[in-house]
């Protein structure tokens, strides 16, 4: 083995070669490989499905971190901030899948991702091998699993990557990922994980990322309709139920619905728009179906999916979770 005096010696008597031949244009191979994969790296295309409440700041935060972007969405309008933010707007769902390497979707639900799995130009006619699918909605689990193992078997791969933090956490690059799939195809998810979120949790196999996302509605939403019931309580009891996030904060009562919810549901400041009742009550819906397959009970979450689909009923399903304030005051109204 060489000492240190004799490797810098080495080093030394190699160096004006290695100059010479990089002036040459002889770069070592090692270098040239290097080079390209970093270049492939760089120039992996990205395609993302789905421009609503989530989808459009998701994409900013893509745009923003230099990723080539092209987007789709059903109303096509909705694309336009994104376009002035230079992404490209395929002109319909074939043309992105066929100009993307990476295929992302952020759709309201079952049926919304199988329509697009399944149109005439859609995504599973344009597929081929070697595209990874990132599926950020929050589906059923048996839906993840059989679109999962039709994408396998056209040689493409899927990610259940079901995302939590809400408007909020999109826009701050702060959502937490919980993803099922394989190890693999998870990796090359990293790279995009890295601008959108604070952590990514590789949960297991497919469908258990939709798993883990029914696991965290279950208590968003039914936390939602107690954190109402404080609010309604401390008015009755006469105090200023705005004052009480901050009196909480930090105490085993606080959470980030909490400090949200509360301030909203006590002003009845219902906008900006953060989370549709509609969505969290098909969550719920997802819970109580994947109960029903586990012989697993729900009676919190069955009464909370309960009330929220009254409220959704009498004409709130459009409009933010907080009002879900407005069920106690119509109970209160009614005696």
């Amino acid at each position: 083995m060489l000492g240190a005096d004799a490797c810098a010696l080495v080093v030394q008597a190699s160096f004006p070669c290695f100059t010479k031949c990089f002036v040459a244009g002889l770069v070592p191979a090692f270098f040239r490989v290097a080079d390209a994969g970093f270049r492939e790296q760089a120039m992996t295309t990205l395609g993302f499905v789905g421009l609503g409440l989530m989808g459009v700041p998701m994409c900013r935060r893509l745009l923003a971190a230099g990723h080539p972007l092209t987007v789709w969405n059903r109303s096509a309008a909705k694309a336009d901030s994104l376009r002035a933010a230079g992404a490209t707007v395929a002109a319909n769902l074939g043309e992105l899948v066929r100009d993307s390497d990476i295929i992302m979707l952020c759709l309201a639900n079952d049926e919304a991702v199988q329509a697009v799995w399944q149109a005439e130009d859609g995504i599973r006619a344009q597929l081929r091998p070697g595209q990874l699918l990132v599926d950020f909605s929050s589906t059923s689990p048996a839906l993840t699993r059989q679109l999962a193992q039709q994408a396998a078997e056209q040689g493409a791969a899927w990610v259940d990557a079901p995302v939590s933090g809400g408007v909020r956490g999109a826009e701050n690059g702060t959502l937490v990922i919980m993803a099922g799939g394989l190890a693999q195809d998870i990796a090359r998810l990293q790279p995009i994980a890295g601008c959108l979120s604070q952590r990514l949790s590789h949960i297991g196999s497919h469908g258990a990322g939709q798993v883990a996302k029914v696991c965290n509605q279950l208590i968003v939403a039914s936390n939602a309709m107690l954190i109402a019931e404080t609010v309604q309580l401390a008015e009755a009891a006469g105090i200023d139920a705005s004052l009480l996030p901050a009196a909480l904060a930090g105490g085993f009562a606080d959470s980030l619905p909490f400090q949200i919810l509360a301030p909203r549901m006590a002003q009845r400041q219902y906008l900006p728009l953060q989370w549709k009742v509609a969505t969290l009550l098909k969550d719920l819906g997802n819970a109580r179906q994947l109960a029903a397959e586990h012989d697993a009970t729900l009676p919190l979450a069955s009464l909370a999916a309960d009330m929220m689909a009254r409220h959704a009923a009498a004409g709130y399903a459009e409009q933010d979770l907080s009002t879900v304030i407005a069920c106690y005051q119509a109970d209160s109204e009614e005696r």
